[in-house]
């Protein structure tokens, strides 16, 4: 953690960003007004169309669909089951893209809409699919604007919040930067919020623990992340080699401020850059199992780069079929890895602990030989 460097490092780092995700959330552009800021709105495209006029490659993951809708039936409160706020994300999802497109349009520059839900990216085909149809998007020189596909959206198949969408879209189209604009400057010391004396961290070289609880969990009134959420999403972001910067969204250019080097916000440097199909696994994917290993199987996953093989697996647990993800833990219950399995739970129950040569005589058949192929393995 350093809160601040006489070396500013960001000119460096961001002088080669041609290709960025920036997140805007509902607490800068619709905050408890419950309605669109225009201003912010303005603002923000006319920073993305400097962007884009200048060879950056731009997508624009934006919230604020459902205040857009309590704004539009001119509701009193939020609205409370989750059918309702279908139908609210629904009506302000068509107000929030249409004025987009009208600010925009003034700039001679055209947009399109993207919804997405979990699912979508988590089966590979549709998720590569999705990836080429926002790439064939920046090639014509279209902004995409990418949110959550609420109207559809059931807890198993949500985000949960933009914050963690930004970051998988950074990592799927390979992007270089991701701002996330927020209504604070960047992560602090301690919450602004509640106590003013705390210091602005400038640099993080490293998501530790300790920053993962300076974030705390407080969610903001509008949104449905907090500093907690962007932590963990720059967490992502990082690993696919993207820098991360979270910034005040109500500052006015704060983009064009990243974009030159200033040192505002909170800079997340990035790490060595995962290989897009395991960051996938690692961080799109929700595991559908958990596979206790022995420490044998443990160190030749970890010491030798090994395969996972039955002789090496204690218990199965969960739903799982063929090709889902799974975590596998160790002994004491510390999960270490992640993979997409090759037998279904039922079958490897009756395999578990049993050597490869087994398994056509226990299953009748023997499709492969190993649980989980170093290929789709990744270790934590």
């Amino acid at each position: 953690m350093n809160k601040k460097t006489n070396k500013n490092p960001r000119k460096d780092l961001v002088k080669n960003s041609k290709r960025i995700v920036i997140k805007v959330g509902s607490s800068v552009i619709a905050p408890s007004e419950k309605a669109l800021r225009p201003i912010i709105v303005q603002n923000l495209v006319n920073q993305i169309t400097t962007l884009v006029r200048s060879g950056v490659q731009t997508v624009l993951v934006s919230s604020g669909a459902i205040a857009s809708g309590i704004n539009q039936m001119s509701l009193k409160e939020p609205p409370k089951s989750i059918s309702q706020k279908q139908a609210i994300a629904a009506i302000g999802q068509s107000y929030l893209i249409r004025t987009y497109e009208k600010y925009f349009e003034k700039k001679q520059l055209k947009v399109a809409q993207v919804l997405l839900t979990h699912e979508d990216l988590s089966n590979r085909q549709r998720y590569l699919n999705a990836r080429n149809t926002i790439f064939t998007l920046l090639h014509l020189g279209v902004i995409p604007i990418i949110n959550e596909n609420d109207t559809v959206s059931a807890e198993e198949i949500k985000f949960g919040d933009n914050d963690t969408l930004s970051a998988l879209a950074t990592n799927m189209i390979e992007a270089d930067l991701l701002i996330m604009l927020s209504d604070v400057e960047g992560l602090f010391t301690v919450n602004p919020k509640e106590d003013g004396a705390g210091e602005l961290i400038h640099t993080v070289k490293e998501i530790t623990p300790e920053i993962e609880r300076l974030a705390g969990r407080k969610k903001s009134q509008m949104g449905t992340g907090g500093m907690s959420t962007k932590i963990q999403a720059a967490k992502k972001a990082v690993a696919s080699g993207a820098m991360t910067v979270i910034v005040n969204g109500s500052e006015k250019n704060i983009i064009e401020k990243v974009l030159k080097g200033e040192e505002v916000g909170t800079l997340f440097l990035p790490s060595s850059r995962m290989k897009s199909r395991k960051h996938w696994i690692t961080y799109t994917l929700k595991p559908k199992g958990i596979i206790t290993v022995d420490n044998g199987a443990k160190k030749a996953l970890i010491k030798s780069g090994k395969s996972l093989l039955p002789s090496g697996i204690i218990e199965a647990e969960g739903i799982f079929k063929l090709g889902d993800c799974v975590s596998l833990i160790d002994t004491k219950g510390d999960e270490f890895a992640r993979g997409l399995v090759n037998f279904e739970k039922k079958d490897l129950s009756k395999i578990k602990g049993c050597q490869t040569k087994d398994i056509e005589q226990i299953l009748g058949h023997k499709h492969f030989e190993e649980v989980i192929h170093r290929d789709n393995l990744v270790l934590l």
